[in-house]
């Protein structure tokens, strides 16, 4: 059997375990996907138990992300970013590291039908997300605003982010009116009715896409629907960022819209 799973602290509320578990049952794999909940100070150990004991892959979650990229061998994205989601224990060598959430994100908006190759797009938020969604469209071909509260975080991160520009929030209306693709990057509107953007700055040449995914319709999505945007609810993003690490850890072609259907049953 193989086993796969999840670090994190806390992980109970993870909708990872069925999503694999559905791609495993369509595959015919012998496998199971375990939660793990080191304590903070015991996530080497964790990880080093984990490749003692033979487990295949692990995903990380937080707060572990940037501890793993110091205890792995992170892949060049993933060093970029400066944060490890995937552990890969199949190899010769030591643990290798990936991001996949930079690539899900992508994955979720070429979903629908997003060009992002020379266009423009407005990243709201510069913390972990914001970062992995930022370098992946960059990556893509897209030119990057990065708007955040803190103003000086939003400049940092877009010094590291190649042709990338740094924004307060206070300007986030004048960026969205020339923008193409927008992305919340927050955690505004997961726990109450809010949105970080006016809704007056929506207009129906763009492309919204929320990483919030409970609820699945933000107040930012509802908005963007009335202004006529093409809308990406955040559990495309989570479902792409595991469709790719288990491509990664299996090497089959998975089996996306049964572990989106076992992930949609969740929320």
């Amino acid at each position: 059997m193989d086993v796969f799973g999840l670090l994190g602290n806390p992980v109970g509320h993870s909708l990872s375990p069925p999503m694999h578990e559905a791609a495993y049952d369509e595959l015919g794999l012998d496998a199971r996907y375990v939660t793990f909940e080191p304590a903070p100070d015991d996530i080497e150990a964790a990880i080093d138990g984990a490749d003692a004991l033979g487990i295949t892959g692990m995903n990380v979650t937080i707060p572990f992300k940037r501890d793993a990229l110091e205890i792995v061998e992170p892949d060049e994205l993933a060093a970029r970013i400066g944060a490890v989601n995937t552990i890969d224990f199949s190899g010769p060598g030591a643990p290798t590291g990936h991001n996949t959430d930079a690539v899900g994100a992508l994955r979720a908006l070429r979903d629908h039908d997003v060009s992002l190759e020379g266009e423009h797009a407005v990243v709201v938020g510069a913390g972990g997300a914001g970062r992995a969604i930022s370098f992946g469209l960059a990556d893509a071909g897209a030119t990057v605003s990065i708007a955040n509260r803190t103003v000086s975080t939003a400049h940092d991160l877009a010094d590291d982010v190649p042709d990338a520009t740094g924004y307060g929030l206070d300007e986030l209306e004048a960026l969205i009116a020339d923008a193409d693709v927008l992305v919340n990057a927050t955690s505004v509107g997961m726990e109450e009715d809010a949105t970080p953007v006016p809704a007056e700055a929506l207009h129906g040449d763009l492309a919204v896409m929320d990483a919030v995914y409970r609820p699945l319709e933000t107040r930012l999505l509802s908005d963007a629907a009335a202004a006529g945007a093409t809308t990406v609810d955040g559990a495309w993003m989570l479902l792409y960022q595991g469709v790719e690490a288990l491509e990664l850890w299996t090497g089959e072609d998975v089996p996306v819209e049964a572990m989106s259907e076992a992930l949609r049953s969740q929320l």
